[in-house]
């Protein structure tokens, strides 16, 4: 089974008395009535971080990619807990030094703060964050429109090469891999969106298993389907350089997870809107494709050609 056959089998029937759980069908809590907003994340070493040579950018990695629920749902993080599991190696002096700085940096960066948590002893280092913002409201998931259009924010791709270079599967110039290394470790949050997403998306969720299988949970319980052109995904110049150069498949390098970027719907009337906010906070929004009537009528396209919808398989926990 995977994560969500086991919430769904065991834990979302004995959540149906708290409507604030969301049927826990979405990556937040939500207690309408205390505006109160929060999420909770768990990240091992091996599985969401290679190894911990750099405690300094894992821990930049692992906090950012929790308030991006938060942020993804058009709300604004404000506290953090966070519990770190590990051993005498991974919690040096030095190690502890790096790891407080950081957090330090993330706090100044997206004025947040630190408000508890616990340690514990184990022999793979882990962390288990939980992040708290306060909101009137919330974009929440399973709630597109037929004929909606896709967007998606920011760049797509960069952090999967990130990790393939971390892993030494590619080989690529020092410059290039600093540049893929840093987009796995510090994604470019679009925090600048999240005071605003609440005026024109339908439904929003952020990317962290992968484009289209997110995709995929946004309107999981909805008789819907998406239409994707994938020469509209969004990717960076460096991105371009390391396909063309290497002769790789674009295809190839867009649904493996870690982008921490949002994917929201929108109708299309909000277009302008949209596109005003886009100049005026100077985010790249990018509008990728659209929400179609019915279900099992996913669609990706490249240069009006429907492609494999088996290439496009994002990460999944099995257990």
């Amino acid at each position: 089974m995977d994560e969500f056959e086991i919430i769904k089998k065991y834990f979302q029937k004995i959540s149906k008395n708290n409507p604030a759980a969301l049927q826990l069908n979405d990556d937040v809590f939500f207690d309408r009535k205390n505006n109160l907003v929060t999420s909770v994340d768990t990240y091992n070493e091996g599985i969401h971080f290679p190894n911990f040579k750099f405690p300094n950018l894992i821990i930049k990695k692992i906090l950012r990619s929790s308030i991006s629920d938060l942020i993804s749902k058009g709300v604004q993080p404000k506290y953090y807990f966070i519990s770190g599991s590990g051993n005498k190696n991974h919690f040096t002096k030095k190690n502890l030094k790096k790891i407080s700085q950081s957090l330090l940096s993330e706090q100044k960066k997206y004025n947040i703060k630190l408000s508890g948590g616990d340690t514990t002893f184990s022999k793979k280092a882990s962390f288990c964050i939980i992040s708290i913002g306060f909101s009137k409201k919330i974009v929440p998931r399973n709630k597109a429109q037929s004929n909606d259009d896709i967007y998606v924010t920011g760049n797509i791709g960069d952090s999967y090469l990130g990790m393939l270079a971390i892993k030494k599967k590619i080989k690529i110039n020092k410059n290039l891999k600093k540049y893929f290394v840093n987009k796995y470790y510090c994604p470019n949050l679009p925090f600048n969106i999240c005071n605003h997403l609440n005026k024109f998306a339908n439904t929003s969720i952020d990317i962290s298993d992968g484009l289209f299988s997110d995709l995929e949970k946004l309107i999981n319980k909805q008789n819907l389907s998406y239409e994707i052109n994938l020469n509209k995904i969004p990717t960076s110049q460096k991105f371009k350089n390391y396909i063309i150069k290497f002769k790789k498949n674009k295809k190839n390098y867009l649904s493996n997870g870690d982008d921490y970027q949002i994917l929201f719907t929108a109708s299309a009337h909000k277009r302008s809107l949209i596109h005003l906010f886009r100049k005026k906070m100077n985010q790249k929004i990018t509008r990728i494709g659209k929400i179609v009537k019915g279900s099992k009528k996913n669609l990706i396209k490249i240069n009006n050609k429907p492609q494999n919808l088996n290439d496009f398989k994002g990460y999944s926990h099995k257990f």
